[in-house]
């Protein structure tokens, strides 16, 4: 039964937004949570993200066919979108509306329904409405054809030859799921230099591999315009001052995100937003309106499911008056690309350490050094790290290797308890591992 009023309300069913409606049920708090779509429950990462992203990644590693991994992620994000309703839905302190929400004011909300618009107001409201994909305008941008990184995975067939649009990580985790499955992948991106904010080797190691199963790339490419053919589409772009063309199947649009903010009304309830709309908060994720906050993609923090959660862990101390209530109390944390090899990072790169004048010591290896990575036939790679050469501390490390994704959760451990890099040369690791790597690459 839907209330007039609640002590706590959310709007977005995101990872930050479905653990904070947990948490309040679970201290016999009424919370309710507004979602806009049922496709949504759960958040970005189970329905459009992370999850089917990388049940199609994984599926394409072992040679399963396009159709058969694409059944397999639907089942999948179905199953994980149900549990996540269920979860919330069978707790009596929350409730769940299905709706569309705009601010009144700061402590009232208007939601619109299928059959019905309703007012609610709320001593405490906390938006999670995360983010969506950018769309540039680009002539001809809504042809059939045209994807972006949400709706291509909703595609039952293989395109035969899929063009990309944009060099981030996005659109190149898609240039090689696709190129495991078959497609021939152009990619257009509209920077001179590949992956320009990487260290130079590792942006080479990393364009190598991906030339090499095949990827077609184009810099300095701007794309003119998109003709939707009958079954094709022609894509123009400019290079060098002249225009080309070439027919494709299906174009991605991977040109970045934006917060999805359209509809909230966010001027009555006097919240503010950045240059780019996302939402702005302070370091305890508290809006410029008193007791409203907001966590996940939507306030402007790097655009990962574990900063959600712990947006929600910052949010929970503040209520509960435990430590970790700030984002300044936020340390350092992986990120991690899933590639045909993983490619993972934490902390700073060769080239940002120079620029900000640190004295550093580089440790590099080629992955083909490690015997596991020969067993798991992944000898391509290199991986490096940055040490400071005063005190030992790592600085910074970046993977591009076979379980790079799970190998960065040491380096982590290691950055964040301020150990020496010696401790992981020196430490016994099981063999054969990839883990046993950082036994060769901090070696002198």
């Amino acid at each position: 039964m839907i209330k007039h009023h609640y002590k706590n309300l959310i709007i977005g069913f995101g990872k930050g937004g479905k653990t904070l409606a947990a948490y309040f049920a679970s201290q016999q708090e009424e919370v309710a949570i507004i979602e806009k779509s049922p496709r949504m429950y759960g958040g970005t990462c189970i329905n459009i993200g992370c999850i089917p992203s990388k049940s199609l990644i994984t599926n394409a590693d072992a040679g399963m066919p396009y159709k058969t991994s694409h059944e397999i992620k639907e089942n999948l994000v179905t199953d994980l979108r149900k549990k996540n309703y269920k979860k919330l839905a069978d707790t009596h302190y929350a409730t769940i509306i299905d709706g569309e929400a705009s601010f009144i004011s700061p402590t009232k909300v208007k939601v619109h329904m299928a059959q019905q618009e309703i007012i609610l107001t709320a001593d405490r409201i906390f938006i999670n409405t995360g983010a969506s994909p950018s769309i540039p305008d680009i002539k001809g941008i809504n042809g059939k054809n045209i994807y972006n990184s949400t709706t291509l995975m909703d595609i039952r067939e293989r395109p035969a030859h899929l063009t990309i649009v944009g060099g981030g990580f996005i659109g190149l985790e898609f240039a090689d799921m696709f190129l495991k499955f078959g497609s021939k992948v152009t990619l257009l991106e509209s920077a001179a230099v590949f992956l320009p904010h990487e260290d130079s080797d590792v942006a080479d190691a990393i364009h190598g591999h991906l030339i090499k199963n095949g990827l077609q790339l184009i810099t300095e490419a701007t794309v003119v315009q998109f003709d939707t053919q009958t079954n094709q589409t022609i894509v123009t772009y400019k290079k060098d001052q002249l225009e080309e063309n070439f027919p494709t199947d299906a174009v991605l649009i991977a040109t970045g995100r934006t917060p999805e903010t359209k509809g909230l009304n966010l001027e009555a309830a006097g919240i503010a937003t950045d240059d780019q709309g996302y939402i702005k908060v302070n370091d305890r994720l508290q809006t410029t309106a008193e007791n409203i906050w907001a966590l996940g993609d939507v306030n402007g923090s790097p655009q990962f499911t574990y900063i959600s959660l712990d947006d929600f862990r910052i949010i929970k101390n503040q209520l509960s008056g435990g430590p970790y209530n700030s984002t300044d109390k936020r340390r350092l944390y992986p990120t991690a690309v899933f590639l045909s090899l993983p490619y993972a990072h934490i902390g700073l790169n060769e080239k940002t350490a120079t620029e900000k004048g640190l004295h550093f010591k580089t440790f590099r290896i080629k992955a083909a050094v490690i015997p596991k990575a020969a067993i798991l036939q992944q000898k391509d790679g290199i991986l490096k790290a940055i040490v400071d050469i005063q005190t030992g501390k790592i600085l910074g490390c970046t993977l591009f290797c076979a379980e790079a994704h799970e190998l960065i959760n040491i380096v982590q451990l290691a950055m964040n308890n301020a150990l020496s890099y010696k401790i992981l040369r020196d430490n016994i690791y099981t063999h054969p591992s990839m883990a046993e790597s950082f036994n060769d690459l901090f070696s002198e």
